[in-house]
């Protein structure tokens, strides 16, 4: 009678069950740093944002495995995304951590010494090889020599905090020319390490720092000519700041003025504060997460900002409302920002910002006669 093994762990020692994968971790640099000076107390709530942050904009569609203390392992099976796709991953998280850490920056976060000081950022390790995914209990673990030396690669001999390391195992399937294209923005670098019981490692690496050149600086103006990912619209409310600012703050009144918004999902114990989610049911179904992230009020202007997840088309976008009291009249600014920076992406450059622009367009509109409604109520 033939016998059925079913279990992976009793197959022959030479039976091989694993799938060509690519392998992907950012890890945040200084982290170690930063919890020793600022306490877990300060710190942990915004090393949670910054991994939400990388996690979100995971725009490769990449499986999470797990988060290992300051690192998150994405794994994707199948054939390796082409090089110009990494870079823009690459990108995308390089500039959503580092716009997110601008932003708490200005708003003094923690009581002692300023974000820009700790030094916190990015290093990326993309290799490509052979894993076994593990299933234990309602967890996946992968498994095999390449999974070892993609997190070996995370300590190496490279001078600096912020970089992209590619190993020979992924280089190895894109063209030449191509690589060469896609990091005309830096220079590539090589590099190799001796690691026990995995070998020699050989690798090229560029560093990430000249991208900060392509940072939001939230004090400055954001003209469409300095930050192509954005987009003004203004309009004059006749209503006074307290009350547009009253209903923009109003979890209750979104659907009433945000586009296509059918209902709003809140903890009623946490409404109005800084750091809170709001959930925004679609009237076409899906759900977008919408987080409380900061507001700078003086006597006669107010900035409210507003971060937007689960938003696959524009990751990690921000929403600016600027709001500049006249009399018993409002300038109203809603500045939308996104930072995909996929090159050459037509349907993102043009398709997804005009139908962006037009929601947010109507949903101005919208507010402004709720706005001017409840002005004349209170009258």
């Amino acid at each position: 009678m033939e016998s059925t093994v079913t279990n992976p762990s009793l197959l022959p020692h030479n039976a091989d069950d694993s799938q060509p994968a690519l392998l992907f971790i950012p890890d945040i640099s200084g982290f170690t740093r930063f919890m020793h000076e600022n306490g877990v107390q300060y710190s942990r709530n915004l090393i949670a944002d910054l991994l939400e942050i990388i996690i979100e904009a995971n725009i490769l569609n990449m499986e999470l495995c797990e988060i290992q203390g300051d690192a998150i392992l994405f794994y994707k099976l199948g054939s390796p995304p082409a090089i110009e796709e990494i870079v823009s991953q690459c990108k995308q998280i390089f500039l959503d951590f580092q716009n997110y850490l601008r932003i708490m920056d200005r708003d003094k976060f923690l009581p002692g010494p300023q974000l820009s000081e700790n030094r916190l950022t990015l290093k990326i390790i993309v290799h490509y090889g052979r894993i076994s995914i593990t299933q234990i209990r309602d967890y996946i673990k992968l498994m095999g020599t390449d999974v070892i030396k993609a997190h070996r690669l995370l300590k190496n001999s490279i001078e600096g905090s912020e970089y992209v390391l590619l190993t020979e195992g992924y280089l190895k399937t894109q063209k030449p020319e191509a690589i060469a294209q896609s990091f005309a923005w830096s220079q590539l670098k090589e590099g190799v390490n001796q690691y026990e019981h995995v070998g020699e490692v050989r690798y090229k690496y560029c560093f990430l720092t000249p991208l900060r050149l392509l940072l939001t600086d939230p004090e400055e103006e954001h003209t469409r000519q300095q930050y192509p990912n954005t987009f003004t619209i203004k309009t004059k409310v006749e209503a006074p700041m307290e009350l547009v600012l009253r209903v923009i703050k109003n979890y209750r009144l979104k659907p009433k003025w945000l586009h296509r918004v059918k209902s709003v999902r809140f903890d009623t114990r946490k409404i109005n504060r800084i750091g809170t989610n709001y959930l925004c049911e679609m009237e076409k179904g899906g759900i977008i997460e919408i987080q409380t992230l900061q507001m700078r009020e003086t006597a006669d202007k107010v900035e409210y900002i507003e971060k937007i997840a689960n938003f696959k088309m524009f990751p990690n976008a921000l929403l600016f409302f600027y709001l500049h009291a006249a009399g018993k009249q409002t300038n109203l600014v809603l500045e939308f920002h996104y930072s995909r920076v996929s090159v050459g992406d037509y349907f993102y450059d043009f398709f997804g910002r005009k139908q962006i622009k037009g929601f947010m367009k109507t949903s101005l509109l919208r507010l402004k006669d709720l706005c001017e409604q409840l002005n004349k109520k209170k009258e």
